[in-house]
């Protein structure tokens, strides 16, 4: 869930940023100077060896370890999730009455494919 709220939240703000941002004056007006926040560290993610070492064209990310860690996180995350709300393998999920005053752990039945 905090990765999901985390990832939302950049997401959503790097879209705002990009639909306020000014690229009219880069020098005395740069983005850091207008509050961006995510953008300016997004731009930073491909530099590895200081500014000098850093190139745009550069290949593709191949490496299968990146990806495959990602894959089975994914899997992994989907099925202790699943598990955990559906009782099956843990307490379920909080279920509360209208007006949230009461409620109660209980296992839910998902419609998976409705």
């Amino acid at each position: 869930m905090h990765t999901a709220l985390v990832s939302g939240w950049a997401g959503s703000m790097a879209l705002y940023e990009l639909a306020v941002f000014d690229p009219s004056d880069p020098v005395l007006d740069p983005m850091w100077r207008q509050g961006m926040f995510v953008i300016p560290f997004m731009t930073r993610l491909g530099i590895t060896d200081s500014w000098g070492g850093w190139s745009i064209s550069g290949g593709t990310v191949t490496n299968p370890g990146i990806w495959s860690y990602e894959g089975v996180a994914g899997v992994a995350c989907f099925g202790f999730g699943a598990f955990h709300v559906t009782g099956l393998y843990g307490p379920g999920i909080w279920v509360s009455d209208p007006y949230g005053l009461t409620g109660k752990v209980q296992a839910v039945n998902p419609a998976w494919g409705a």
